[in-house]
């Protein structure tokens, strides 16, 4: 089976509720052997789903850190 295949498969995947799923297949060369550290990985807001969280999960942008505001007088 071609890969071009799989994703014209994933990408008629529907339900009876509606669902659609968009898929293209990506071409692109990445670099291989990338690591990252333990710190870098903790940083990840990553949530795991409760059904088979190991495939599926959702990866959100970190929140903005707070930036607290001090009085500011005027002359």
């Amino acid at each position: 089976m071609s890969r071009e295949t799989v994703v014209s498969l994933i990408a008629n995947t529907t339900t009876r509720k509606g669902l659609t799923v968009q898929a293209a297949l990506d071409t692109g060369s990445y670099a291989t052997g990338v690591k990252i550290t333990d710190a870098q990985m903790a940083s990840i807001n990553l949530s795991s789903a409760s059904f088979h969280g190991e495939w599926n999960y959702t990866l959100a942008p970190r929140p903005e850190p707070s930036v607290e505001m001090s009085e500011t007088k005027i002359f």
